[in-house]
């Protein structure tokens, strides 16, 4: 159960990884800031929030939970790197991202579908760019090969492609190997599903307003 792929950044992620890994499953999509969104949400989870998983009458809510239960249940699959020191810092910036980056959230939300070049900075989303790029570099020196953060596409790379989005939409100028990184991300077969369906949907709801620069 998700959100409009345009604008659900945390739905995507798990959703992403069950396409990346082949996980069969079938989508309720729930539009957003609509009359009734909550009510048609708590028909599936009382945390009144998307992504919701309903699997064999277990749910699981909130993205991370989502992919935690996924590795579980598909072992073979290394949806997590496989080495423990790189498994150990694929979750932890996963949890950095889950709980952290406020700043780019606030000032730079995922719009796919928009251009809004040089737009959303400030001091707390540059930081938040700063510390991400950083992330970046460290996994690709340590463990990506010059592929994803972690060689092989995982959780992880399905965890920061709502940044990946973010940055395309606003323009972020990027280090030419994090760039390449982007690029490879926009174009891993999930998360260029997830694109073009987002901008194939309806336009339903306003433009984002931007907060004044701090």
């Amino acid at each position: 159960v998700i959100g409009n792929k345009n604008y659900s950044s945390w739905s995507m992620r798990p959703w992403v990884v069950m396409k990346a890994f082949g996980i069969p499953f079938e989508e309720v999509v729930i539009l957003l800031d609509q009359p009734g969104t909550t009510q048609k949400i708590s028909e599936y989870s009382l945390a009144g929030r998307v992504p919701v998983l309903l699997a064999d009458g277990i749910v699981v809510w909130d993205s991370l939970a989502i992919c935690e239960f996924l590795a579980e249940q598909f072992p073979l699959q290394n949806l997590w790197p496989e080495d423990v020191a790189a498994r150990a810092m694929a979750r932890s910036i996963c949890a950095e991202m889950h709980s952290g980056f406020s700043g780019l959230r606030t000032s730079m939300s995922m719009n796919i579908k928009a251009n809004f070049a040089g737009k959303g900075r400030n001091a707390a989303s540059q930081a938040d760019i700063g510390r991400i790029s950083e992330i970046w570099e460290d996994c690709l020196s340590r463990y990506g090969a010059h592929r994803y953060l972690f060689g092989d596409f995982s959780i992880a790379d399905a965890y920061y492609a709502p940044v990946v989005m973010r940055f395309k939409t606003y323009d972020v100028s990027l280090a030419p190997a994090l760039q390449a990184y982007v690029e490879r991300v926009q174009a891993h077969p999930a998360v260029a599903q997830w694109m073009k369906e987002a901008l194939a949907e309806p336009e339903e709801l306003p433009k984002y307003d931007f907060p004044p620069a701090q």
